[in-house]
């Protein structure tokens, strides 16, 4: 289970919000158990690409064998 404020990773694409598998965000809201979060992806420059509501299985946590990837937002 996730605590608000920790970093994740997008297991899954959405392409309607413009993002992709891997993209990392932080958890701004917890909902009960767990089931879901809310999660705030961002682009390097601070700018709020979206909030989404996602299933617990629609994010996982960051390794710390991963590494970081950079890539345009569409």
């Amino acid at each position: 289970m996730f605590r608000e404020l920790d970093q994740v990773v997008l297991m899954r694409d959405l392409p309607e919000f413009g993002l992709a598998a891997g993209d990392l965000g932080t958890v701004v809201h917890v909902y009960p158990g767990g089931r879901a979060y809310e999660v705030e992806f961002a682009a390097l420059g601070g700018e709020t690409v979206a909030v989404v509501t996602l299933p617990a299985d629609a994010v996982r946590s960051i390794s710390p064998r991963e590494i970081a990837h950079v890539r345009a937002v569409v």
